[in-house]
């Protein structure tokens, strides 16, 4: 059966460097206007530029599974892959998230800049080395814009960890789903995505 999850996974704190540079939005913009930014893609996260080049086989396996499945469940206007949306109004400056796959409340062509939170009905990350990563950082940024079902699909561990009922700025319902089975989206509870498939090829 899943397992809730009752602490978040302790992440040891990285070695001290030199200070880095806190970017925001509006320098992120000037970045793209000036064509630097199209030679990597990069999301905006907690003032730093992440990279999220370099995917790794079972990482875009399970992104077209899953982008598969919702598709067939939500419909093709709801459902984007890896495009920018807003968060909570104190994170917007220093964040612009891009999440690995999206499903929206209304059409995307509807929208004329990014998404906003309340416009999300579900997010998910595919880590492989970014476990630690969405498990603390993203989610902390995702419960804090409310946003109200969150997946980290767990490509080492071969499990989808579910947030949901953000207060307070944390997710106060974390569960691991196993391999052998199934979760179904908040959106669309009639629909059972089996976890294993994720997994598959």
């Amino acid at each position: 059966m899943p397992t809730v999850v009752t602490e978040t996974p302790r992440v040891p704190p990285p070695p001290a460097d030199p200070p880095r540079k806190r970017w925001t939005r509006q320098e992120c913009i000037a970045l793209e206007t000036s064509g630097i930014w199209a030679q990597q893609h990069l999301e905006l996260i907690e003032g730093e530029l992440i990279s999220k080049m370099g995917k790794k086989r079972p990482h875009a396996n399970s992104i077209a599974v899953l982008h598969a499945w919702l598709l067939r469940v939500f419909g093709e206007k709801y459902v984007n892959q890896e495009a920018p949306i807003d968060v909570a109004p104190e994170d917007n400056p220093t964040n612009e998230p891009e999440p690995d796959l999206i499903v929206f409340s209304r059409p995307y062509n509807e929208f004329e800049d990014n998404p906003q939170p309340a416009d999300l009905r579900l997010v998910v990350e595919i880590s492989d080395s970014t476990l630690g990563f969405d498990l603390t950082t993203k989610a902390g940024l995702y419960a804090r814009a409310r946003i109200v079902e969150y997946w980290v699909v767990d490509i080492p561990g071969r499990r989808i960890i579910v947030h949901r009922d953000p207060r307070e700025g944390q997710y106060r319902s974390v569960t691991a789903y196993a391999e052998q089975e199934s979760v179904n989206p908040l959106a669309s509870p009639d629909h059972e995505f089996p976890v294993r498939s994720a997994f598959a090829g």
